[in-house]
């Protein structure tokens, strides 16, 4: 199992589908995911700092995890099905919760938490970024920088 860094969020165009980009903290290998923009959204937010007039969904259920005394210690991205990844958010006592990634990686950067992805998802999903094509990574952390939250919003919101 491999613990794991949000790179960002970013958009794929034409498709306007956000993707999830997590790195290995000591390693090479890159994880892309597919989200909604509904979680890109609150990732892209707590990744700037930015606190909503009101709580978001995983702001409340920080709260919530707290109110009942029990502790968030990791997330772990455990498996990748028919293009599906799986998560779980693993609680003190080791009481585990199937979660899907976006929002169980929205949750961990709010409690402060670890992510990991176990080796089999890393060995099937997870991308090697040869070293000439590293300036593709510094734009896209580029672009990470220059985003906003509100570029994740649909046209009908």
């Amino acid at each position: 199992m491999s613990e794991m860094r949000v790179v960002g969020v970013r958009v794929e165009l034409p498709a306007n589908q956000p993707i999830l980009l997590l790195r290995e903290t000591n390693g090479e290998r890159y994880l892309p995911i597919w989200i909604g923009s509904v979680e890109a959204t609150a990732i892209a937010l707590e990744q700037q700092g930015v606190r909503p007039a009101r709580p978001l969904t995983h702001d409340l259920l920080k709260e919530v995890i707290g109110a009942l005394g029990r502790e968030l210690e990791q997330v772990v991205i455990t498996d990748l099905r028919e293009g599906t990844f799986f998560a779980e958010l693993v609680f003190d006592g080791n009481v585990r919760v199937s979660a899907r990634p976006s929002d169980s990686v929205a949750l961990a950067l709010r409690v402060g938490v670890p992510i990991h992805a176990v080796d089999s998802v890393l060995e099937e999903a997870g991308l090697v970024i040869p070293d000439e094509q590293e300036d593709e990574v510094e734009k896209f952390r580029e672009f990470l920088d220059s985003v906003s939250p509100e570029d994740f919003r649909g046209a009908d919101t």
